[in-house]
Parts: C-alpha cells; sequence; structure tokens
C-alpha cells in the first residue's frame, strides 16, 4: 500500500525543505449539551405536517447518524441536511423527550 500526499493543486518549489501542509480534520464538535435545538412543525403541500430540528452544530456524519436515530424511533422517513433534520409527521413531543434522552439539553419547541 502506497502512502500518497494530497498536494491540493501544488505543481512546485524551488525550497529544498518544503513539506506540503497536511489537512486537518475537524473535530471540535459542540457538545450536545451546549448545542440550541429548536423542533418546528412545518406544514408543506396538501397540509402534509413534518417535524423540523434546526440548529444542528457538528459534522455531516453526526448529523446523519443522529437523524438516523430519530427517524428510526419515530417510525417515519425524513432527511438531513445543512444542520437541519427533517422527519416526516408531528412527532415534536416524542423528538423532544429522545433529544432530552440523547443528553441535548436546550431542546425546545419554536413556532406556533
Amino acid at each position: 500500500m502506497s502512502n500518497k500526499i494530497n498536494l491540493s493543486g501544488f505543481v512546485f518549489s524551488t525550497d529544498p525543505d518544503y513539506k506540503p501542509a497536511q489537512e486537518e480534520k475537524q473535530t471540535d464538535m459542540i457538545p450536545p449539551g451546549k448545542q440550541v435545538l429548536r423542533v418546528w412543525l412545518e406544514r408543506g403541500r396538501g397540509g402534509k405536517e413534518s417535524t423540523v430540528i434546526k440548529g444542528f452544530e457538528g459534522s455531516d456524519e453526526a448529523l446523519s447518524e443522529l437523524a438516523r436515530v430519530i427517524k428510526n424511533k419515530c417510525a417515519a422517513g425524513g432527511s438531513a441536511k445543512d444542520g437541519i433534520i427533517i422527519v416526516q409527521g408531528d412527532h415534536r413531543d416524542k423528538v423532544l423527550k429522545l433529544l432530552t434522552d440523547a443528553g441535548y439539553t436546550n431542546v425546545k419547541k419554536a413556532g406556533g
């Protein structure tokens, strides 16, 4: 197995001691207790309802994992993208309980 270095478009350097910069992974995720999440109920076409969780800050993998757990517990479909989780149907109370049990302390219902 070869160890390849991604040079990100680097072509040439005249510095004999040059070492390309390594990309750093973003590992500093905000802990669940410090995140501010809001649970909304939105109605779309035909009056269909969906539960929307806004305000998640973290990696896309953590977002999709949280969305997967919520969708499984609510037995509903949905999606997750850009810090927003959408679950089909009105599951606000169940989602609120799931998030507080998962350690998210600053979770509230929002909207009308």
